[in-house]
């Protein structure tokens, strides 16, 4: 089978590569796992040349605004679709027109590409749980009300739908899951709101300073990127029937806070000279993060098989196992 992982290159699609690859198989069209045959990895960045040298896997580099260009990717054959390619969130806030283009034109791309493959692909959304916003309650349940209050977040609510709506057509077998934040992602800052709850662990065991622009107390829901692999690999091969009409599902992200996670990395043990966490609070950041849930609690993903992490010093070791070590 044909799979394709859009923002294949990025942090998350890599990982998901590599799992699928190690794996070898998912839930094909007959409904029992199938051998992965092909891998495409389409981004605007090439995927690392150790995923490339895999003969099942090949790069696709590009703009996922160009629609023909995603369609030659996308085609008939293909029979499931990871669609990880985004801008992120602050990002978006502060390009309204480019993430409308890649977050909203670039979802429909994907989606009218796979509606024309030969019958019916299983999709993948990654959403967000900037899809909650405003006035929401320090945890987020299945029935919170969504509420975004950033481009970003409607963004992701709009694909959340025509994920659903496809879906309703028949066009495609469509899923959504809303991520909370994941912790540790290698590598430079990108310029996600929360791209500091990775610094303050990542940049200390590389050895650099690290000065967080939110309190201590500040808290926000997590997920590992071990975790959220295993979440899609678990999307995608579950019966579509489980999920019902609303292909939409919230993922469990534990709550922890900024002064508990510095204690933490403080704490761990290392062989390496860590860098000093401080923090200096940013206006901006602080009032975005306020606006944040604190917890989000999914009883239908955990009745669904999802797993989810408990707690940050078992997120901060498998960092260290997976990059550092």
């Amino acid at each position: 089978m044909k799979v394709v992982i859009t923002g294949g290159g990025g942090f998350i699609g890599r990982k998901l590569a590599e799992r699928i690859l190690a794996q070898g198989s998912l839930t094909g069209p007959s409904g029992q796992q199938e051998a992965v045959t092909e891998l495409v990895l389409f981004d605007a960045v090439a995927p690392p040349d150790e995923l490339l040298s895999d003969d099942r896997v090949s790069a696709a580099i590009g703009d996922i605004t160009d629609g023909d260009l995603v369609a030659s990717v996308i085609d008939a054959s293909t029979n499931s679709v990871f669609h990880l390619a985004a801008v992120v969130s602050a990002g978006a806030e502060a390009d309204f027109d480019l993430g409308y283009r890649v977050n909203l034109d670039g979802t429909r791309n994907v989606l009218e590409a796979a509606r024309a493959a030969t019958g019916t692909p299983r999709v993948v959304f990654a959403s967000s749980a900037a899809a909650y916003g405003g006035d929401v309650p320090e945890t987020v349940l299945d029935g919170t009300p969504i509420t975004p209050e950033t481009s970003y977040g409607a963004q992701k609510v709009i694909g959340e739908y025509l994920i659903t709506d496809y879906s309703r057509k028949g066009f495609i077998d469509g899923r959504a899951m809303r991520l909370p934040t994941i912790v540790v992602r290698p590598g430079k800052p990108n310029k996600a709101a929360s791209g500091f709850a990775s610094g303050i662990v990542r940049e200390p065991l590389n050895g650099v300073a690290m000065a967080c622009p939110v309190t201590p107390e500040s808290r926000m829901a997590i997920m590992s990127p071990r975790t959220v692999v295993d979440c899609f690999i678990h999307m995608h091969d579950l019966d579509a029937e489980k999920l019902g009409a609303s292909r939409a599902l919230l993922l469990s992200g534990f709550s922890v806070s900024m002064g508990d996670t510095a204690k933490a990395v403080r704490d761990i043990p290392s062989n390496r000279a860590k860098g000093e966490i401080t923090f200096d609070i940013d206006p901006a950041t602080q009032a975005i993060v306020d606006g944040w849930p604190k917890t989000t609690l999914s009883e239908r993903a955990a009745a669904l098989g999802f797993p989810s992490d408990d707690n940050i010093k078992d997120v901060i070791a498998a960092y260290i196992e997976d990059e550092l070590d």
